[in-house]
Order: C-alpha cells, then structure tokens, then sequence
C-alpha cells in the first residue's frame, strides 16, 4: 500500500521557519503545505491590497520560500500553501521572483484563485449567520468577504505540475487533502475515504500543536525542548488512515495523548465536522500508539459535503483605545484599583463614548474576573489596563491619554505606561451556494 508524507511547515502567519526547513531537509517528505490563514487574517490581507495593489499575500511568504525553496527543489519536494492570502497572484508573483533569484529554471507555480466573492455577497445580501444585519447595512466599511475553497481547484493545479501552489482563503484541511487526492487517485465524491482524508489535514493543520506545543504544562504535560519543536509529519496511506510522526531527534514529542487534543481543537460535532470537501466524521476514529514519537489515527469516515460553502466578511467595526500602567511593592493592586477607578471616573467626566470598555489587573483579574480572583494571594506587582471600544479614533485615543495622566494625577508609584490605538477589524459569517464560487487557476514560471 503507497504512503504519502507530508509535513506542516507552519500552522500560522507568523509560525517560525526553520522547523519548515528541518522537514524539508530530513523528513523525507513528497509535500510541504503552509497554513497561515486565519479568518481575521485575510481581512486584514485585503486592507493590505487596497493600500498597494502588488500586496495582500503573506508578509513571510518570500522569507518562507527563500528557507524552502531549494532543499525542496532539490528532493522533489512539492510545496502547498494558502499565504496567497487575499492576492495569490501577487504572491505566485513573488515566488517566481525568489526561484529567479535561487537562479532555478522551470518551477511551475499555480495561483487559485475564485475565493473572493465580496461583489457576489454584496449582490446576493444574505443575512449573516452570527451577526443581526446583512452587508448592505455595512456599507462603506465592509472590508473583504472569502469563500473557504475545497481541495479541486489545488488538485488541478497539482495534476497540470505545479510545483508550488498558492491559494487564498480554503478549507485548512482542503491544503492537506489535495495532495492525497491527486496522488492517491481518490474521487472527490470517494466520501470515506475524503472524510479520513480530512481528519488526516485537521491533526496536521496547526503545525507544533500535535508535537508538543499548546500542549505542554510543566509538571502535568511536560514536553522537552519546546524551543526547537519539530513540526509534524502524516504517513498517510490509500485508504486516509494516517499516522503522526516528526523528524527523529526534534525537539517536542507525539504522543496518543498531543493527537487526541489536536483531533477536539475547534470541533463542534465530532459526527459532523463540515468542510468544502466532505462532512467529516471522527466518531469512529481511534488513536494509538505504534512507536516512538509515532501515532496510528484510524476509522473516521465521511460523508455528502455540504451545498453551500461559508463564506468569512470582514468589516471596520471602530477602534480600541488601551492605556497600561504599573505598579508595585506594599498595596500595589490597591493603587493599581484605584487608578482604574480614577480612569473610569475620568471617561464619564470627560465624555468618552465607549462602546464597551474592560478595566483589568493583569495578574490579578483580567483573565477570569475579580469573582475567582478575590481569594487569590496580594500581588506584589500588578499592571492596570483600560481598554476600550470606541466608534471614533479621536476617543480611542483619550482612553489611553487618560492612563497615561496617572503618572501625575494618579496614585503613588505608577510606571511604565504604554498606550496604543488600532482599528478593529470584525467578521461575520454568512453562506452562498457552492455554484455561485467559481475557483480558477493562473500558472507561472520561473
């Protein structure tokens, strides 16, 4: 039976390289696939284009090609990514700048594109599934609106020899699959073996989450050199059973218990995990251990997907204003109260119009409030923070202008304040039918 090896070489935009590398120098792989999308991440990519048109890909996608490229070349190794981001053209374009200047000839490079549908939601105006308003009522700060695209239009691309593929916005687990699909010869209606297939590019599709990372919890989970992570590596077979490894002496490790926790993250219902390709399910999977740093996930299924695809809206939705202070030594988060309390005093005296507003200790309260906290131990050192929504720049920036006038005119000891002001960009989630997107493909060459 034919096993297909692919490694995760980042599990985010900003994800660190030279794991991706170690995979591609050692770990003996057929594909490498980037995932480095997020659903505010491609909003944010679309801001990116409006400003400059030859922008909108990911902003470490010639830095992650200029590490890869040539240890891949080298071993035939074929690179999958969706840092095309909101411009995968723009991004195909600047892989070919980068093979040109590795002075490679001939590396076939494709673009999906398709998956903006911003004037089709615009036309269409569906209502948005979280969110009571339609796009129409967003107007002018209506961002971007992506499709998340399945695993077809990156089988073609595969099937007419591209080399490196650059996707937008699809399905994580679709970057996975379309390798299997290609090159294991599965039909894209095989329901089962998609399913598996699937649950295969679910476990791989956060990089050094399954080998350690987010997993690791000194004394109760403890996982050794979490500074050099080895990335993961699926063996999967024709049938969509895969197992997890990672390069021999990398740091991290693969155990039953890194899978199962990788295999619950964001799954609702584990009979029903939907995607572009196939409604997947883990019901039936079990997991096991076969060796070092090496787990068996087995038995998931799938069935019919789904006749409409969802589609990620991102719109300007005001501003946050945030104002951090500190202070420390005897009574310190009474002072740190205190100046929030004066903060707060000041917003409504002056007029601020919050939208919702957050006063935390940091340290104290802020991540499960001043009910669970109340019992806790004094701290010695505290940092307050304000932050606030806000409809214009111009109160956004008097939230932090108010922190930072605790220096003088707040208690005793306060130092090192820091205030920021950033728009927020929001996303909303609506669903057209899988007809109305039409994925293309351009190639290039270097």
């Amino acid at each position: 039976m034919r096993t297909l090896r692919i490694g995760a070489g980042a599990g985010y935009s900003g994800d660190r390289i030279e794991p991706a590398v170690e995979l591609a120098e050692l770990g003996g792989l057929h594909y490498l696939v980037f995932e480095c999308l997020a659903e505010r991440t491609i909003a944010l990519a679309q801001q990116e284009k409006r400003r400059d048109p030859s922008r909108g890909y990911d902003p470490l996608l010639e830095e992650r090609m200029r590490a890869v490229l040539r240890p891949c070349r080298t071993r035939g190794i074929r690179i999958v990514t969706n840092a095309g981001a909101a411009h995968p053209v723009a991004g195909a374009l600047a892989v070919q700048e980068v093979a040109r200047a590795l002075g490679f000839r001939g590396l076939k490079i494709a673009a999906v594109t398709g998956d903006d549908v911003l004037e089709t939601v615009l036309r269409e105006n569906l209502p948005f599934a979280d969110a009571a308003m339609t796009p129409a009522d967003l107007g002018e700060r209506l961002v971007s609106a992506n499709a998340y695209l399945g695993a077809a239009p990156m089988v073609e691309a595969l099937a007419a020899g591209a080399q490196v593929v650059i996707t937008g916005r699809a399905a994580d687990p679709a970057l996975f699959l379309a390798p299997l699909v290609h090159e294991l010869g599965w039909s894209m209606a095989d329901w089962p073996r998609l399913g598996r297939g699937t649950i295969a590019g679910h476990l791989l599709e956060c990089a050094g989450q399954i080998t350690g990372g987010y997993f690791a919890d000194p004394g109760s989970k403890d996982v050794a050199a979490l500074a050099r992570l080895g990335f993961p590596i699926g063996e999967v077979d024709e049938d969509g059973d895969v197992v997890i490894t990672k390069v021999a002496g990398s740091g991290g490790r693969v155990t039953e218990a890194t899978c199962k926790e990788q295999l619950l993250y964001e799954i609702h219902d584990p009979a029903r995990y939907l995607t572009p390709d196939v409604v997947a399910d883990l019901s039936g999977v079990t997991v096991s251990g076969v060796g070092p740093d090496r787990v068996s996930v087995r038995g998931g299924t799938g069935h019919a997907r789904p006749s409409t695809l969802k589609v990620s809206v991102g719109y300007l939705d005001g501003y946050i204003g945030e104002g951090q202070i500190s202070y420390a030594g005897p009574r310190a988060a009474a002072r740190a109260r205190l100046a929030l309390d004066v903060v707060a005093e000041r917003l409504r005296f002056t007029g601020v119009a919050c939208r919702e507003v957050r006063y935390d200790l940091i340290g104290v309260d802020s991540l499960h409030g001043p009910a669970l906290s109340a019992s806790a131990p004094e701290s010695y050192e505290v940092r307050a923070r304000v932050a606030a929504r806000t409809h214009t720049r111009e109160d956004a920036v008097r939230v932090g202008n108010e922190v930072e006038s605790l220096y003088t005119n707040g208690p005793a000891g306060g130092g090192g304040v820091t205030k920021q002001v950033r728009e927020v960009v929001a996303v909303a989630t609506t669903f057209l039918p899988r007809e109305r997107v039409v994925p293309s493909v351009r190639y290039l060459e270097a």
